[in-house]
């Protein structure tokens, strides 16, 4: 569907009570003349316990399937993705006012950028925000600068993947998120720095929130044994693809 952005969620039961949350701050999203977004929500499982909670609009598309965390929810909802653009959106995250707008400008107005991504702050159960020092200056981001930063720092990117705006096409030919238990959005990030240029918006995009029942804050996500195996094959297919001829969108 033309001029149309595809907002996915992947959303697990106990996550549902914030999907209100992220409803209002896409119904405050101002687009240019033309554009609309539909927001595409994916549950991983089958309850009873995410739909009371999805909101009565046309633009919203819920779905449900076998559980298989994240990665495997946002990529089955990527089928019925409409628009020509994808921006993630946790279920418990917040777009700020106007974030969809400077997303979808600085690749409409940057032909040869295949991604996008912007200042995160995160929300604390207070109502506070704490933001994070050393993100890159606005503008383009090198094909590859991404990928080498996430190496030579301990494996933490200097832009956050759940801020991620990318184009369906090459979303698709990526594969969708990366088949991991967890870090599939970084690995997304990895390979689309491995193959493309990016941008980079200081102005707050989005409002991650802190929480208990958050799957990051589980035990497992921080097993050093797991993660050294997840970071482990995110870095391999993204030096794969950075050597790959004809794997190259747009650029450099």
């Amino acid at each position: 569907m033309p001029n149309t952005i595809t907002v996915i969620t992947a959303v697990h039961a106990p996550g549902a009570e914030y999907l209100p949350d992220a409803y209002k701050s896409l119904r405050e999203q101002e687009l240019p003349d033309g554009w609309d977004w539909q927001w595409v929500i994916q549950e991983d499982g089958e309850t009873d316990a995410v739909r009371p909670y999805v909101p009565d609009d046309a633009r919203v598309s819920f779905g449900q399937g076998r559980s298989g965390r994240a990665a495997m929810a946002r990529t089955m909802g990527l089928s019925r993705a409409e628009g020509e653009y994808v921006k993630v959106l946790d279920a418990d995250d917040m777009l700020t006012p106007g974030a969809l707008a400077r997303d979808l400008r600085a690749l409409t107005e940057n032909p040869d950028l295949g991604w996008a991504t912007s200042r995160a702050l995160d929300l604390l159960p207070d109502g506070s925000t704490v933001g994070f020092a050393g993100d890159p200056p606005q503008g383009p981001i090198a094909r590859g600068a991404v990928l080498d930063f996430w190496k030579a720092n301990g494996y933490r990117a200097q832009v956050h993947p759940a801020t991620l705006f990318l184009r369906r096409d090459l979303l698709l030919a990526l594969g969708g998120w990366m088949a991991l238990p967890a870090s599939e959005d970084t690995g997304l990030l990895m390979a689309l720095s491995a193959v493309s240029r990016g941008w980079f918006t200081a102005e707050t995009g989005l409002l991650y929130r802190k929480w208990p029942g958050q799957v990051t804050s589980h035990a497992a996500h921080t097993d050093e044994a797991e993660r050294r195996a997840r970071f482990a094959v995110v870095e391999a297919r993204a030096r794969v693809l950075a050597g790959m001829d004809g794997w190259r969108y747009g650029t450099s």
